[in-house]
């Protein structure tokens, strides 16, 4: 005797897998790979803890050095690039842009870094 398989047998479930240009679209690509703004975060630290090095070094004192790095270094470090992270997120909310954080958290890096190299310009 024949044994056929019955018309409403349930069928395996497969696995389903989205093509890689859809998975792509989904999540916002960044334009500055990580390598770079990483980079960039260290060129701002070691840029902005060097004119604190030379200040030491012509004798200016430690107390008020290590006062006025405590205020400057965060701040180029941290609160620009936190400044343009938090525009980048308002403007994404508001205006309905894709901005991804990692592009806003480079130009923030490469602010910081423009901003410090003046600084150094101006008063060397």
């Amino acid at each position: 005797m024949d044994k056929q398989k019955p018309v409403n047998a349930p069928v395996p479930p497969q696995s389903v897998k989205e093509p890689e240009s859809k998975q792509a679209s989904l999540s916002s690509p960044s334009l500055v790979p990580k390598g770079i703004t990483i980079g960039m975060a260290a060129f701002a630290l070691i840029l902005s803890l060097a004119g604190y090095g030379f200040r030491l070094l012509i004798g200016e004192d430690v107390g008020e050095v290590l006062r006025h790095a405590a205020v400057i270094v965060p701040a180029f470090m941290i609160g620009i690039p936190l400044f343009f992270w938090v525009g980048s997120r308002i403007l994404n909310k508001v205006k309905g842009l894709h901005i991804a954080s990692w592009n806003a958290i480079s130009l923030g890096y490469l602010t910081s870094c423009i901003s410090i190299l003046w600084l150094m310009g101006t008063y060397s």
